[in-house]
């Protein structure tokens, strides 16, 4: 089997065949997209900020009152065998000659199947969450596009930071997938939401960032965005990089007159925006910066998955 060759999930605790049939079509994760999902980064069989991955959806659990009883530890183990079994978890030196495993991994929890109709029916505080775990291999941004940038259009959708599940990444996305498609019939790559009262918030699958001299500016949590474990590594490691950070509230003029922009997320890294509506950020094109901190980016994630397989030290 090719590396990579999606012939396997992890559902429920084992191994199964990706090609056979699955879910119960009452399943509320197919009904009602009533669910949560993490993508991460793998990186020799290492997921990359895994904790960080798990405690983001176990607060999502948390807020739709889902029952998953799988531990983290199970999780973990769960992805592991996928990885393995999927020809991902290569280290490519050592036990384990071959090619480094690169890929990219989604964790899936609906609430689970019921026959009832409805959108809280009697049983459904008792049903045990569905787990899936896919992977596939990291496909990386096209250097095409890297030496382009991504072009933007503002969403005609807009995001309400007071909403408890502003925060929250479910399985529901049709707002997402419209905003993408506004960008797509507008010739563009992403859209960006804005805030009912006009602030920047977050792009269809990624955080926001712009460098304004030696500023490195985001929205604040309270513009309706989701907590990106890359937004948080950079958040961490700007200052190591030359960069003092800023959680500030953004309007799309003053991304517009930035030096430089960027979208981050998990699989995707760190991805240079060089317009919106069709109005160039700084130069229009990706700038020098950006291009560092996604090389910075790339080299810690190979160096903690390296670190990751190294011996416990003895006691």
């Amino acid at each position: 089997m090719p590396p990579g060759s999606g012939h396997s999930i992890w559902l429920d605790g084992e191994l199964a065949d990706a090609r056979g049939p699955h879910l119960n079509v009452t399943d509320r994760g197919f009904q009602l997209g009533d669910g949560l999902f993490e993508t991460a980064r793998a990186r020799r069989g290492v997921v990359i900020e895994l904790d960080e991955h798990l405690e983001r959806l176990r607060a999502g659990c948390l807020a739709l009152g889902l029952n998953l009883s799988a531990s983290d530890d199970q999780i973990a183990e769960g992805v592991s065998q996928l990885l393995v079994a999927e020809g991902l978890a290569g280290t490519g030196s050592g036990s384990s000659p071959g090619p480094v495993g690169d890929a990219a991994v989604r964790i899936t929890v609906s609430r689970g199947p019921l026959e009832r109709r409805g959108l809280l029916p009697a049983g459904f505080e008792d049903l045990d969450a569905t787990l899936v775990v896919q992977a596939w291999p990291y496909a990386p941004t096209p250097a095409a596009q890297l030496e382009r940038g991504l072009r933007a259009v503002s969403s005609s959708i807009r995001r309400d930071p007071s909403s408890p599940l502003a925060g929250v990444k479910t399985t529901s996305r049709a707002d997402y997938v419209y905003a993408r498609l506004e960008a797509a019939r507008a010739g563009a790559d992403d859209a960006l939401f804005l805030t009912l009262d006009g602030r920047l918030s977050e792009a269809t699958a990624a955080n926001l960032f712009l460098i304004a001299g030696q500023t490195l500016a985001t929205p604040p949590l309270t513009a309706a965005i989701l907590a990106g474990t890359t937004r948080t590594w950079l958040l961490a490691h700007a200052e190591q990089l030359g960069l003092a950070v800023a959680e500030v509230d953004l309007r799309p003029e003053e991304l517009l007159a930035a030096d430089e922009a960027f979208l981050t997320g998990s699989v995707a890294g760190i991805v240079p925006l060089v317009s919106l509506d069709g109005r160039p950020i700084g130069t229009g094109r990706p700038g020098p910066r950006t291009g560092a901190l996604r090389a910075a980016r790339e080299d810690w994630i190979d160096a903690m998955s390296m670190a990751a397989l190294l011996p416990e030290p003895a006691d």
